[in-house]
């Protein structure tokens, strides 16, 4: 009997059952993703103070802040964890001390955090926060039909996407959805190469990790919900199996991506590679992705990605905030940070998605 304990053991010791799916996923105990995400959850909470961005006019609760809690409901909400989401609702429910104005992208995506806590908790304060920023992100659209807030900057796609995707959600009201593939669609024509991979704008050809990310992850998070009679749904649905499919042939073999994906001089990142994997893992999950080396592939990036965490819960190698500049040593030698929440948001979003059933609800 005793080889058989010690067996146990080991197993149990050194290896994390994915509960929530069908499917057997074993991860070494110190990377599972709950233990992940109680680190990175802890190490949101010890941040007393919002992060505020001002830009010309508006000033918000910084997007990064907004993914991070985004993605931090969501998670609570599948593990039921309802102490998690009391906390989070307690520290955005203060909105006289939460600047909210819409009007920039980067403002108006902020709304994507009230509306995971409505959906978690149900208060009617959040669903009125949210859905106001998603509607006056189509105030006033241009000719096309394109919300105004359109500059063909592919973080767009998740600024855009998610927000729309989310206030579907919530309402059930198709027009969410619609608008989401319509940007979304236009976005594709005229930014995705024939690589597969999206330049950061059309004056500025080159294939930025995070950029790209945020474009893998509004693509993934608008077809888990977009119904295949949408008449946008065959564009979006082909550039996202394009741009996985190029994401194949650049992943390291250590599962990371790099800092300009088609680049093996540029170092790797940790936030491309979180928005990949989460990309991933939600096609393999709903079914778009069928091939096998897609699940390897997210299954390399999370072991290699999780490499990157600290033990105070702070995610190494992210590069900070990056605008657009014509030029490839702008981009190579980008700053590099830990525990900025543009690598902590996708880092919980990835986790998430491992923990989901096979078929995406």
């Amino acid at each position: 009997m005793k080889p058989f304990i010690i067996f146990l053991f080991v197993f149990f010791a050194f290896s994390s059952y994915n509960l929530y799916g069908k499917e057997k996923t074993f991860w070494p105990a110190e990377k599972s993703p709950q233990v992940i995400s109680e680190k990175v959850i802890d190490d949101f909470f010890s941040r007393k103070n919002y992060w505020i961005v001002k830009i010309d006019a508006y000033q918000s609760v910084h997007y990064a802040e907004a993914c991070a809690g985004f993605g931090i409901a969501r998670l609570a909400g599948l593990l039921h964890d309802t102490v998690t989401i009391k906390k989070l609702a307690d520290r955005y429910l203060i909105t006289d001390s939460i600047p909210m104005s819409g009007g920039h992208v980067d403002g108006n995506v902020y709304g994507i955090l009230p509306l995971e806590l409505y959906r978690q908790t149900g208060n009617d304060i959040f669903r009125k926060q949210g859905l106001w920023l998603a509607d006056h992100q189509w105030e006033n659209p241009l000719e096309d039909g394109l919300s105004n807030q359109t500059r063909f900057w592919i973080d767009d796609v998740w600024m855009i996407g998610s927000l729309q995707t989310q206030a579907y959600r919530v309402t059930h009201d198709p027009i969410y959805l619609e608008r989401a593939a319509l940007e979304l669609a236009a976005y594709i024509k005229r930014l995705q190469q024939p690589n597969g991979l999206f330049f950061h704008g059309p004056n500025f050809p080159f294939h930025w990790g995070r950029g790209n990310g945020w474009v893998a992850a509004g693509l993934a998070e608008l077809l888990s919900e977009l119904p295949e009679t949408n008449p946008n749904y065959p564009v979006i649905l082909e550039g996202y199996k394009k741009m996985m499919k190029a994401l194949l042939k650049y992943q390291a073999s250590d599962g990371m991506w790099r800092q300009l994906i088609d680049k093996e001089i540029a170092w790797k990142e940790t936030s491309s590679t979180a928005m990949f994997g989460y990309a991933m893992t939600l096609g393999v999950k709903s079914g778009i992705l069928k091939d096998r080396a897609y699940k390897k592939a997210y299954q390399k990036a999370w072991l290699g990605l999780t490499d990157y965490l600290g033990k105070d819960g702070k995610l190494t190698e992210v590069c900070v905030g990056t605008g657009q500049k014509n030029d490839i040593n702008f981009y190579l030698n980008r700053p590099r940070t830990a525990g900025d929440f543009h690598g902590q948001a996708p880092l919980i979003w990835f986790a998430w998605s491992l923990l989901l059933p096979d078929k995406v609800d």
